[in-house]
Formats: C-alpha cells, sequence, structure tokens
C-alpha cells in the first residue's frame, strides 16, 4: 500500500520537538532554555517541556555545571548511521551537473585512488570549444588543481611518496623540492581552493578545484573546473569560483562535515 508522507497525517508535537532538536543541532554548540526557545520562537515553558522528553531520549543532554542543552549521546550514532548511508558519489555527480549548467563549463568530480587523484566523471559545457577530461584517469599531483587539492589535504604520509615519484620524473617543470611544493599547499590552504594555469591536460588549459570534507573533515572528494584561457574566467571574483566554492561547502555539510 502507497501512502503519501507529504500530505498525510503526522504527529504535530513530534515535528515541533523536531523543530526545537535542529535549533540545537545548527546552533553549533550548547545552548540556555531561553536561547533555544527564542530560536525555535516559543515561550520558554513550552520550550522546557519538549527539552525534557529529547534528554530522556537520549537526543539532548543539560549541562549540570551550567544548565545549558547539547547533543546528546544518541544524536552521534545516528548522524553518524546517516552518513554512512549516503552515495557521497551519486551526490557530487549530482552537483557537478548543476554547476556546468550555473557556469557553462567542464566540471568535474575526483577521488582519491591507490595511486593519486582519480577522474570519477565529467560534465561537458554548451559551448564550441571545450576541454576534454578522461575519466578513469589518475591525474598528476603537481600539475593539476585537483591533485595540488588532495596534496594540499590528505595525509602527508600517504601524498609523500607520489609527491616524491613526480619530482624524480620531472612531470612538472614547476617544482624542484619538497620545501617548493609545501609553499603552494600551503596557499592552497589559505585560499580553500586550488588554481594552475597550464596544466597537465595541455597549454592554456586553466583548472580550478575545491574540496569536499566527509564527517571527519578530511577530504573526500574534490570538484573541479577545467575551462580555457583567453575564453574562461575562473579568477578570484569569477562567477565559477563562487559557485564551485558554494556547491563543495553544500556538499561537505551534506556529509556532516563541520569545516
Amino acid at each position: 500500500m502507497n501512502h503519501d508522507l507529504k500530505n498525510g497525517h503526522g504527529v504535530q508535537s513530534l515535528e515541533i520537538g523536531i523543530g526545537v532538536l535542529k535549533v540545537l543541532v545548527e546552533s553549533g554548540s550548547a545552548m540556555m532554555l531561553k536561547e533555544i526557545a527564542a530560536a525555535a520562537d516559543m515561550p520558554p515553558s513550552k520550550a522546557h517541556r519538549y527539552l525534557v522528553s529529547l534528554v530522556r531520549s537520549g537526543l539532548v543532554e543539560q549541562h549540570s555545571e551550567n544548565s545549558k542543552y547539547d547533543l546528546g549521546p544518541l544524536a552521534i550514532p545516528l548522524g553518524l548511521a546517516a552518513v554512512d548511508r549516503l552515495d557521497r558519489v551519486k551526490l557530487g555527480l549530482n552537483s557537478i551537473s548543476e554547476l556546468r549548467d550555473l557556469t557553462n563549463e567542464t566540471t568535474a568530480l575526483s577521488v582519491w585512488g591507490e595511486f593519486g587523484p582519480v577522474m570519477v566523471r565529467w560534465e561537458r559545457p554548451r559551448r564550441p570549444i571545450t576541454v576534454n577530461v578522461v575519466t578513469g584517469n589518475t591525474v598528476s599531483l603537481l600539475a593539476t588543481s585537483t591533485g595540488r587539492l588532495f596534496s594540499a589535504w590528505m595525509p602527508m604520509e600517504i601524498v609523500r611518496p607520489h609527491l616524491e615519484r613526480e619530482l624524480l620524473t620531472g612531470r612538472s617543470k614547476e617544482f624542484k623540492t619538497l620545501d617548493q611544493v609545501e609553499r603552494v599547499l600551503q596557499e592552497v590552504r589559505a585560499n580553500g581552493y586550488s588554481f594552475v594555469r597550464d596544466s597537465d591536460y595541455s597549454s592554456r588549459v586553466l583548472g580550478l578545484a575545491a574540496p569536499v570534507f566527509n564527517f571527519k573533515n578530511t577530504i573526500t572528494m574534490a570538484v573541479s573546473i577545467v575551462g580555457v584561457e583567453g575564453i574562461s574566467d575562473l579568477g578570484p571574483q569569477s562567477l565559477a569560483l563562487t559557485e564551485l566554492k558554494r556547491t563543495t561547502a553544500a556538499l561537505s555539510k551534506r556529509l556532516g562535515s563541520s569545516r
């Protein structure tokens, strides 16, 4: 039997209680009763009744030292279980399609593979001159915006052997030592994104990439925009960068990141 959950009858008190819980989730820290009541737009006496039930359920706890309310012990496994069931790649694929439509640029999604960043999917824009991105390829850590992005946020013990290998082979003419690489990676971390001109694909190609973090606040994917010099605007004030950062921030939040 099919049930219309959107239009069917629900339990109003439960919905109100979830609204109170949502206030705590969005606050990012413990709150006093009056603060919760104000944010939930209800009298403190009413908010208190719902908080009593939420405390009994384990979703909320009250600190004895200051009487503030915060998320309880049940909230953690509940949140982790929800995040664990998310298909991160599916979410990412939907996002790069929307980003392509907003920017009219080539967009791509990457994850970390055995030998480095791997392109999972790319979306072609509606313009005559585009950049072909080969899916399944492991891209350079030094010569692409995606590679530098993962190098900046992946654990160094994982990244270092790959970086040293690329330096030995001379794949990137820009770097000779790991110290030179680290200076650039520090800039990437400070900016929150990576930009590369004349990338691994070919000359005149521009690469822009931003990280997606998971609930552990570690990088789990990269979203990138690939453009053509003289045609694409991927600069610091560009629509492309604004939408890219908005997209990756929304993905990170969806995956439980607090960054």
